[in-house]
C-alpha cells in the first residue's frame, strides 16, 4: 500500500477506490529470466512492479532480443494496450527475481478511466513513454556503434542514475548481452567499446555489474 500511494496513477484515487483497487490486484512472483508477459496477454492486464526489474523486448530470430525499455520498482506498464485493446509486439522478461501486481482491464476501466484526475496522470505517463521511445530510436539510428552505446548509457543514466561524488551510477545490473540488445550491436562490440571507454577514463565497471559514468563521459555527451 505504501508503494502504491507513491505512484502518481494511484495517488489520486479516493481512499475507498484505492482500497478496492488494492484488493483486486493479483500479486505474482517471477524468477530471474522468467517470462512475465507474452504479446498475446498485453490486452488483458496492466502491471505494477512491486520489486525487482523487468525488460521489455522484441524477440527476433534465433532467440535474439532487442530491448525496448526497462521497468523498475514502482513503475507501471501495459496501460496502452488496455486503452486501445491492441496487443503490443513485445515480451516482458524479469531481469531478477521480481514481484508483479496484475490489474485487470475491468478494474482499470472502472477505477482509472472514470477518474478525471487519474486520466491526467495517465496522459503524463503516455507522454513520458513517447519521449523515452524517441530517445531510444534516436540512439539506435546513430551510424556509429560507439555513439549508440554512449547515447544508450546516457539515456539509462537519466532514467536509473544515482549521482554521487564520482559521477553517476546506473543502478541496473546489465550484462554485455543486454546492453547489446539495447544498442542493436553485437555483444563482442559492446565488450570492446566498454573496455575502450574504461581505458579512456569515461566510465568504470563496478563489482556489482553496475556502471559508473564519470564526469568526462557527461562532458563528451554535449558534443554528440
Amino acid at each position: 500500500m505504501k508503494l502504491l500511494r507513491t505512484i502518481p496513477l494511484f495517488s489520486h484515487l479516493s481512499d475507498g477506490d484505492f482500497i478496492e483497487v488494492q484488493r483486486r490486484i493479483v500479486e505474482k512472483k517471477f524468477q530471474k529470466n522468467q517470462i512475465v508477459l507474452l504479446e498475446e496477454d498485453t490486452a488483458n492486464f496492466m502491471y505494477v512492479v512491486f520489486s525487482g526489474k523487468v525488460r521489455v523486448v522484441h524477440l527476433g530470430g534465433e532467440g535474439t532480443e532487442r530491448i525496448l525499455a526497462i521497468h523498475k520498482r514502482g513503475d507501471v506498464f501495459g496501460e496502452m494496450a488496455l486503452l486501445d485493446a491492441k496487443t503490443a509486439p513485445a515480451t516482458v522478461i524479469s531481469m531478477e527475481d521480481s514481484e508483479i501486481g496484475l490489474i485487470s482491464k475491468e478494474t482499470f476501466d472502472a477505477f482509472f478511466l472514470m477518474n478525471q484526475t487519474v486520466l491526467v496522470q495517465l496522459v503524463a505517463i503516455l507522454c513520458q513513454r513517447l519521449r523515452e521511445a524517441q530517445l531510444v530510436l534516436k540512439a539506435i539510428t546513430l551510424p556509429d556503434a560507439e555513439q549508440r552505446l554512449r547515447s544508450i548509457l546516457n539515456h539509462l543514466s537519466l532514467l536509473h542514475g544515482v549521482k554521487d561524488s564520482r559521477g553517476t551510477v546506473i543502478a541496473l545490473r546489465l550484462t554485455h548481452k543486454e546492453l547489446a540488445g539495447y544498442t542493436s550491436v553485437s555483444r563482442e562490440t559492446v565488450t570492446r567499446l566498454l573496455h575502450r571507454l574504461v581505458q579512456e577514463g569515461d566510465l568504470e565497471m563496478l563489482q556489482n555489474r553496475t556502471i559508473l559514468l564519470k564526469p568526462r563521459f557527461k562532458h563528451k555527451m554535449q558534443f554528440l
